[in-house]
């Protein structure tokens, strides 16, 4: 992967580098099938899917008996203990405690009875929070304060995993780099480079059924799956995540055969690997070798305007708001997604407006792409009849990570708006050393442009809707900081909605009034082309949930050498 984790902390896990550690060291009451395409929950330390009240307001869950979390220092006797349905309670209550700088409270926020009111009196861990109640050790009662139809989808996130308060007690913030988990592998160690987990012994027995999982022969049997039928994940004794950041070096150790087993391939090695794009194949002497997989993301790449920074946003002064308006319209008319698309991934990509992303079934290919098709005409125009000259332009910080590649963007970026008339010293780069710093600076609005990938954490737009809607603004998803009272109750309106063709057709008016505001450069999907060494048996994904597939994964037997050989004759 081409970034490290800053921490494997499940209440602060924002990132799908976190998620791909933290699904497999804890676990959570939902997953998703391995092999369905499109995605499909099914129940993970839960034992079926919730009971739901006519109302749709209280959902009944069953966990399953005799899990038990890893053995580990922080339980009295060193043996982990049962994991039951009060650890789920304590666990969602962290999200709520300011302490921990939460980052996935946003998923529940005004959602869950008295959630919000606890947090208000002071997080106290002793105190009840109304809507959440174990009815016994294996039972657990959420009653929510409207429907919420994502919710059992919430439930599958690395944010909800299921944490024992005595690791939290014991270890501190320093369970951030010591996870203590029920999942299928337990943490052996973890830095900036490398993290090495092995097998969780007492992981329970459940034997692989293919048909449950999703498989489809016409598209799968390639992989090697058939060989996991009827037997218990995980299935590998290490498992490895080699972070590294530039793609040359990833691709040497991908090549050598003895390091890394699993890469995406680097856009620079394209032309050189594939035979052809589309469908994508690869090029004998790799086919020989590699198994490959090429499929658009379940998420996108946008821009998103800072609405709290005056020079582009919100402004005390009406006029120069108005004016900040006819700034972002421009800067958004002067993008050229497809040479972006062209630069850096080869044309596989979908450049599409708005920020409802094709792998949403709620996408809309006859939208006006006007928003994404540059016209650098336009973009001076609206400059010039809105009093916008070279002297009065504000200038535009545009952060990056650390890197060749992310500066190479930067350099783009500043080209583009030159040709709109911005002069070259007022588009400046502020590099952070990884994405830990850069998003944390998200986090505390610190930059007035936040360049970003978004992974759907769920099928469903309201998953991306929901980083423009008002009370997500900063800590929170919705990094715009944007504020618009129309946008806001729509998306209220719908999000109790069930999935219809009523409710499409508010997400769709929602979309547009992103675009009429201007308030983001959005958007593009890319094709993302795994390939993985042939002795290695799996279905990659690094879509829905990161790495939650990663239990299902088995290696080949090594083929036998005979004495001869062995001896080298």
């Amino acid at each position: 992967m081409d970034q490290a984790p800053t921490t494997l902390d499940p209440v602060q896990g924002s990132n799908i580098y976190a998620n791909f550690v933290i699904v497999n060291a804890y676990d959570t009451l939902y997953s998703y099938q391995y092999l369905a395409r499109p995605y499909l929950l099914k129940p993970n330390l839960a034992v079926d899917f919730p009971v739901v009240s006519p109302d749709g307001l209280t959902y009944t869950i069953r966990l399953k008996k005799g899990v038990r979390f890893v053995d580990d220092p922080c339980f009295a006797d060193g043996r982990g203990r049962e994991v039951v349905a009060d650890d789920f309670i304590y666990s969602l209550k962290r999200q709520f405690d300011p302490e921990n700088q939460p980052q996935g409270a946003w998923l529940w926020q005004g959602r869950i009875a008295g959630l919000d009111e606890w947090k208000a009196a002071g997080s106290d861990y002793a105190q009840p929070v109304t809507g959440l109640r174990a009815i016994d050790d294996h039972t657990l009662e959420i009653r929510l304060t409207r429907p919420y139809p994502q919710l059992t989808a919430t439930l599958a996130q690395g944010y909800s995993a299921l944490v024992p308060r005595e690791a939290v007690e014991k270890y501190g913030k320093g369970l951030g780099v010591r996870p203590v988990g029920s999942g299928p592998f337990r943490l052996v160690s973890y830095d900036t480079a490398r993290v090495v987990m092995e097998r969780n012994p007492n992981y329970r027995q459940e034997p692989v059924d293919l048909a449950a999982e999703g498989y489809n022969p016409a598209t799968q049997r390639f992989s090697g799956v058939e060989a996991l039928q009827g037997r218990s994940p995980p299935f590998v004794d290490r498992l490895e995540f080699n972070f590294i950041n530039e793609s040359s070096a990833s691709w040497s150790s991908f090549t050598k055969g003895d390091e890394v087993q699993l890469t995406v391939l680097p856009i620079e090695q394209i032309d050189r690997v594939l035979a052809s794009k589309r469908p994508v194949t690869l090029r004998p002497e790799y086919a020989a070798r590699y198994h490959v997989y090429g499929g658009l993301e379940a998420g996108f790449v946008f821009t998103a305007f800072n609405m709290d920074y005056p020079d582009f946003g919100y402004n005390p002064d009406p006029e120069r708001e108005r004016r900040n308006k006819t700034l972002r319209c421009a800067m958004i008319k002067g993008y050229d997604w497809e040479a972006r698309n062209d630069s850096w991934y080869f044309g596989l990509g979908e450049y599409f407006p708005g920020i409802i992303v094709p792998a949403s079934p709620e996408f809309d290919p006859s939208l006006s792409r006007a928003s994404v098709t540059r016209d650098v005409a336009g973009a001076r125009k609206l400059l010039q009849d809105n009093g916008w000259t070279a002297e009065n332009l504000p200038t535009v910080v545009y952060g990056t990570t650390a890197g060749t590649t992310e500066r190479l963007f930067f350099e783009q970026f500043r080209a583009w708006l030159r040709d709109i008339g911005f002069p070259r010293e007022k588009v400046v780069q502020k590099t952070y050393a990884n994405f830990g710093d850069i998003s944390r600076a998200w986090k505390k609005s610190q930059l007035p442009l936040v360049a970003k990938g978004w992974g759907l954490d769920y099928p469903d737009a309201e998953n991306t809707l929901q980083l423009f809607y008002g009370p997500n603004a900063s800590p929170g998803s919705n990094d715009a900081n944007w504020k618009n009272p129309e946008y806001d109750r729509l998306y209220e309106e719908s999000s109790v909605m069930q999935p219809s063709p009523e409710r499409t057709a508010l997400y769709h008016r929602m979309n547009q009034i992103v675009l009429d505001d201007c308030v983001a450069i959005t958007g593009i999907s890319r094709t993302r082309i795994y390939l993985w060494h042939k002795n290695v048996i799996a279905v990659p994904d690094r879509e829905i949930l990161g790495g939650f597939w990663l239990k299902y994964v088995d290696l080949l037997p090594e083929p036998a050498v005979s004495p001869t050989l062995a001896k080298g004759g």
